[in-house]
C-alpha cells in the first residue's frame, strides 16, 4: 500500500501540473510585444499604458478571472489591443511582486511563485494541504482522462479511496460525463475548467509530460 503522507499543494504543483515553464514561454512572448510597442509614438504608448492600467485595476478588483471577451467588451478593445496592453502589464509587473496568469477562466493576477516560501512560513494555515493518494488520483485522470475508477486502481496498484474521489468532485476539479461502453458501464472521470483555474492552465495541452507514479511515490 502507498502511505497517505499530507504535502502542501505549493511543493508538490510545481513538479507535476503547473504552467511554470509555460508561463516562462508567454512572459518571453509578451517582453517581445512590449518591445514592440516602445516604438510607437509617446501618445499612442501612453495611451496603451493607461489601458494596462485600467485591465490590472480590473484584475485586482474581479473575484474571479477575467477573460478576454470581458476585457476587449468593457474597454472597447480589439483583439490586438489586448494582446498589446496585457504585454505592458506583464512588463510592469515584472518588477513586483505579482505576475500576470491566463487560466481556462480567463485572466487572474497572483502573486509570483518566488514567494510562495515566505508565505508558507508566515501564513501555514493558509496552505492547502494534499495527500499523495489524491495528488496521484488527480494525475492520472488529468493526463489519462476519461478514465473511470478501474482505470486509476490500474494505473496506480492500489484501491480507490471513495474519500479521494469525493474531495475531488468537493473541489470541483473532477466530473463524471458519460460511460464506458463495457460490463456495468462504469462512469467516465473528467477534469473541469476549475481544475485548470487551480492550476494556472489555460489548456490541457500545457500539462508537462506524464509524471513517473514511481517518482511520485518516491516523495513521501
Amino acid at each position: 500500500m502507498i502511505d497517505i503522507d499530507d504535502i502542501t499543494l505549493n511543493d508538490t504543483v510545481p513538479n507535476y501540473i503547473t504552467p511554470n515553464d509555460m508561463a516562462l514561454n508567454d512572459k518571453t512572448q509578451q517582453s517581445i510585444s512590449a518591445a514592440k510597442l516602445s516604438s510607437l509614438p509617446d501618445e499612442e504608448l501612453q495611451r496603451f499604458e493607461s489601458i494596462s492600467k485600467d485591465i490590472e485595476v480590473l484584475l485586482h478588483a474581479s473575484e474571479a478571472p477575467l477573460t478576454a471577451t470581458v476585457l476587449k467588451k468593457h474597454l472597447a478593445l480589439s483583439t490586438k489591443e489586448l494582446k498589446q496592453a496585457l504585454a505592458l502589464l506583464q512588463t510592469r509587473l515584472d518588477t513586483g511582486v505579482l505576475s500576470l496568469y491566463e487560466t481556462a477562466s480567463g485572466y487572474r493576477l497572483q502573486i509570483a511563485d518566488g514567494y510562495s516560501a515566505l508565505i508558507q512560513t508566515v501564513f501555514p494555515q493558509r496552505q492547502e494541504r494534499l495527500s499523495q493518494a489524491l495528488l496521484e488520483t488527480l494525475s492520472v485522470i488529468a493526463y489519462k482522462q476519461p478514465v473511470t475508477r478501474s482505470d486509476i486502481e490500474y494505473v496506480r496498484g492500489v484501491t480507490l479511496s471513495s474519500n479521494i474521489l469525493r474531495q475531488l468532485f468537493d473541489k470541483g476539479w473532477v466530473k463524471e460525463d458519460g460511460y464506458k461502453e463495457t460490463l456495468g458501464r462504469p462512469a467516465l472521470l473528467h477534469t473541469t475548467p476549475q481544475f485548470l483555474d487551480a492550476f494556472g492552465l489555460s489548456d490541457l495541452d500545457e500539462l508537462p509530460p506524464m509524471p513517473d507514479m514511481n517518482a511520485i511515490k518516491a516523495m513521501s
